[in-house]
């Protein structure tokens, strides 16, 4: 009987030491931030080109 009580008692001690496991550390991805261009920026220099061709052909 005390073989058993004892056998009982170890196995609930040992269930009991590995039910506590730290967890595993979540790791975040860095953020990437990209700078943008604005949309009207790249539209402004062929705007410009076509006036100056509409101005030099109607001359």
């Amino acid at each position: 009987m005390k073989k058993l009580v004892l056998a009982a008692a170890l196995t609930a001690a040992a269930s009991t030491a590995f039910a506590g496991a730290p967890a595993e550390p979540i790791i975040e991805a860095p953020v990437i931030v990209e700078e943008t261009q604005s949309s009207s920026g790249g539209i402004i220099l062929p705007l410009l080109l076509l006036i100056v061709v509409a101005a030099a052909v109607s001359d």
